[in-house]
């Protein structure tokens, strides 16, 4: 959801983009301090985005881990122009989950030789969610649910399955354009949602 709503808010806030880029700019010159406030900024979205995308809370916490090890480590690549520091480390986490999401599938794959149940997508109230504004969680799941079925179900398996456009296209059985237009227009109709 986080990836998804920094897609479609576009840039944070301009005050809270200048402090994380102040705060990098320390971390890169060794300053802890500056590493704990970005830490305490960002570790529960970073830790809601990965527990969302991996169901599970032991490998959401050590992806929590891996993503501040790796800012820690590459503070001073990150480059301002290309966006803000938290959609840095926000696409860092969906990335690694991700990873570890594919990675525990074909461990089971190839263990089972079976094959793969599918994902039944949890229902319940999204811990990400519970992140935002009451007024920002409402406004969002009303343009969700106002998403064409097809553009919604691909944008989805994307985002919440952590699946490729590719591999979305072949769960789908749809065409690999078709795919990539329907997501591509599923956040901009949500974008333009919550600009109103």
């Amino acid at each position: 959801m986080w990836v998804l709503l920094a897609a479609v808010l576009g840039p944070a806030a301009l005050e809270s983009r200048q402090a994380d880029q102040a705060s990098l700019a320390r971390i890169a010159r060794g300053d802890q301090a500056a590493f704990a406030e970005l830490y305490d900024r960002h570790a529960r979205l970073v830790y809601s985005l990965a527990l969302r995308i991996l169901q599970d809370r032991a490998d959401a916490e050590d992806i929590v881990q891996e993503v501040f090890a790796q800012v820690w480590a590459h503070a001073a690549r990150y480059d301002a122009s290309r966006g803000a520091v938290a959609a840095w480390v926000l696409t860092m986490t969906r990335s690694r989950a991700i990873d570890r999401l594919r990675s525990k599938r074909a461990r089971r794959e190839a263990a089972t030789e079976a094959d793969s149940v599918e994902k039944v997508m949890d229902l319940s109230a999204a811990q990400d969610l519970e992140l935002l504004s009451a007024e920002q969680v409402t406004r969002l799941q009303r343009a969700l649910q106002e998403l064409p079925d097809a553009q919604r179900t691909a944008l989805e398996l994307a985002y919440y399955e952590g699946l490729t456009h590719v591999e979305v296209a072949e769960k789908l059985g749809e065409p690999l354009g078709t795919v990539k237009t329907r997501i591509r227009q599923a956040v901009i109709k949500l974008r333009e949602a919550l600009a109103e």
